[in-house]
């Protein structure tokens, strides 16, 4: 990945507190403004809203460009890390997802939730857990002093396995719960959200590495775009909001009860991998990013493919914004908690 940032940016550090402060702006356009969603909710095509699709490019496309495919061709060197971050992110952490979020929202938290709201937020929260994080590992991957190198390995492979997995994944846990979603329109929505970003990403890349070469690249294109980035999550989470501003008045509570079991699943998913990287005497440089990988989401596809098949008004598009507002505190505190627990681990 070159050389990577050793700290975290002052955006991702306070990301909660930005995500917030949308929440207040686009909660007042909601109810003092409201032509303003009205008015943007008129530009929408095969049920994607527009605007909302542009500002989630915008996020989107920058990640791209930060992944080298070509680290694939070292897949095999060390497969043991890859195989943690496969099986957490793709055959234990939707799952897990799903029976948490179950739990809560249907049994635990019934007296607080309508069956109607639960359904919607648990579809929500499979979308999470059916996305595991791109970007923001390697910040997390960086904080940990873990592997570059193998971490674009583990994200590569990943978003890769997005491609074939996602879908499936999402169709059958929406099914069971009872939410009717189109194959097309599901499809749809990783074409437009992941296909053409990574393509876009892949084409730029090459590019810019052929004329400019690697280095450049890594160390000054890719940070080009962290502010347009920024602007594009900010942007995003107010026009969310924005839609959201009745509901979050009348139940300002569900924003607290939504975070709950996202909070848990995202230690339990950690736990799982740090501790499967343990028991098979990995080092600490491979098993802190593989607990990270799957402990974060891609929220930036959870939130696009929320609205898409949901709307932007939806209980499940809150549900996958809540996931941006509890992110950065609990990663950041996993972060501490591996740090701390180093010894515990072989090192390279």
């Amino acid at each position: 990945m070159g050389k990577e940032k050793s700290s975290i940016s002052i955006f991702q550090k306070y990301l909660s507190l930005w995500v917030f402060i949308c929440m207040v702006v686009g909660v007042a356009i909601g109810k003092y403004l409201p032509g303003i969603p009205t008015f943007l909710n008129k530009f929408e095509y095969a049920k994607v809203s527009i605007p909302m699709a542009i500002l989630i490019w915008l996020m989107i496309y920058p990640m791209m460009i930060k992944v080298d495919f070509q680290s694939i061709r070292n897949v095999g060197k060390n497969p043991k890390g890859l195989f943690v971050t496969w099986i957490t992110n793709w055959l234990i952490k939707p799952f897990t997802m799903y029976g948490i979020a179950s739990l809560f929202f249907f049994v635990i938290f019934k007296t607080f939730i309508t069956p109607e709201l639960a359904t919607e937020y648990l579809a929500g929260a499979v979308l999470l857990g059916a996305a595991p994080c791109t970007a923001m590992v390697f910040v997390w991957s960086s904080l940990t002093k873990g592997n570059p190198a193998y971490t674009v390995v583990q994200v590569a492979t990943n978003d890769l396995i997005i491609l074939l997995a996602f879908v499936p994944i999402v169709k059958f846990l929406l099914g069971i719960s009872n939410v009717s979603v189109p194959w097309d329109t599901l499809i749809i929505s990783v074409v437009l959200f992941v296909v053409i970003p990574l393509i876009g990403g892949l084409v730029t890349r090459y590019l810019v590495v052929k004329k400019k070469g690697k280095d450049y690249l890594e160390n000054i294109f890719v940070h080009k775009f962290d502010n347009a980035t920024s602007i594009g999550l900010l942007l995003t989470l107010i026009m969310i909001f924005s839609f959201q501003g009745n509901v979050i008045l009348e139940n300002p509570l569900h924003i607290v009860l939504i975070a709950i079991p996202l909070i848990l699943q995202t230690f339990l998913i950690f736990a799982i991998a740090y501790v499967a990287c343990r028991i098979l005497k990995l080092p600490y440089n491979i098993a802190a990013p593989a607990g990270m990988i799957g402990a974060s989401n891609f929220f930036e596809l959870a939130v696009a493919v929320a609205i898409a098949l949901f709307g932007t008004t939806s209980p499940a598009a809150l549900a996958t914004t809540v996931g941006v507002l509890t992110e950065v505190p609990v990663m950041l505190l996993l972060v501490k908690i591996a740090n701390s627990t180093k010894g515990w681990f072989v090192n390279e």
